[in-house]
């Protein structure tokens, strides 16, 4: 069994408590060091090279959005990053999984939650929450809409725009999969051309992208991809 090594970054303790108290009990996962910002945690990626970082996004000193960025900057193979914050409404939240983040958390998360996020990113899958990005970016949906945005100067085919509107809905490879009746690795080679297209380092940046520019909508999201191939 594979353990997932975590790091916690959080400037309050008893969060760190709790987070260490709901993680330790999981065979699977082992949490390797606490920083209570964001200076101590950069120290502490590159000594003990955890496999994901729970990161408090609002902390005094080097917060979690400086912090994220010279993480996912300074490493070869950075950590996953979920970022943790209070409200979802954040633009720290926001501007963190611009800059590659790969999900985020609500302090009030319940354990099995917790447990759960941690897995899925240290899987390599997003942490999203299709309705909380999409308040994040409504405020900002349109910034690129004068030439087109991203994605339409991206150049994706078809499937792609497909495979992203249903990455936007939060659906994972297998999922995408059943939905557009296509295998997991065929799945995985359109989000990879989907990423490599627009320049994002994960789901998330892409997924934000795709919110920007207006190629996802609250209308889009409730349309049927054809499934064709």
């Amino acid at each position: 069994m594979t353990v997932i090594k975590v790091l916690l970054v959080d400037d309050e303790e008893l969060i760190r408590f709790g987070l260490r108290a709901v993680l330790d009990a999981q065979p699977d996962l082992e949490v390797v060091g606490e920083a209570a910002d964001g200076a101590e945690a950069l120290a502490l990626v590159r000594t003990l090279r955890p496999d994901v970082v729970l990161m408090d996004v609002r902390m005094p000193g080097l917060d979690g959005l400086a912090a994220t960025r010279a993480v996912l900057r300074g490493a070869d193979r950075p950590p996953k990053i979920l970022v943790v914050t209070t409200f979802e409404a954040d633009d720290y939240v926001y501007e963190a999984l611009r800059a590659g983040a790969d999900g985020f958390l609500l302090k009030r998360s319940r354990p099995a939650e917790v447990v759960q996020a941690v897995r899925l990113v240290a899987a390599g899958e997003s942490l999203l929450f299709p309705a909380s990005i999409r308040r994040l970016a409504a405020a900002r949906a349109g910034r690129e809409a004068a030439d087109g945005g991203a994605v339409a100067r991206a150049g994706l085919t078809g499937r792609e725009g497909e495979v992203l509107r249903l990455m936007a809905r939060g659906l994972s490879n297998a999922e995408i999969g059943a939905r557009l009746h296509l295998g997991v690795q065929t799945v995985k080679t359109h989000v990879s051309g989907v990423l490599g297209k627009l320049g994002a380092r994960d789901r998330t940046q892409a997924v934000i992208a795709a919110y920007e520019s207006g190629f996802v909508t609250p209308a889009t999201e409730d349309e049927e991809p054809t499934g064709r191939n």
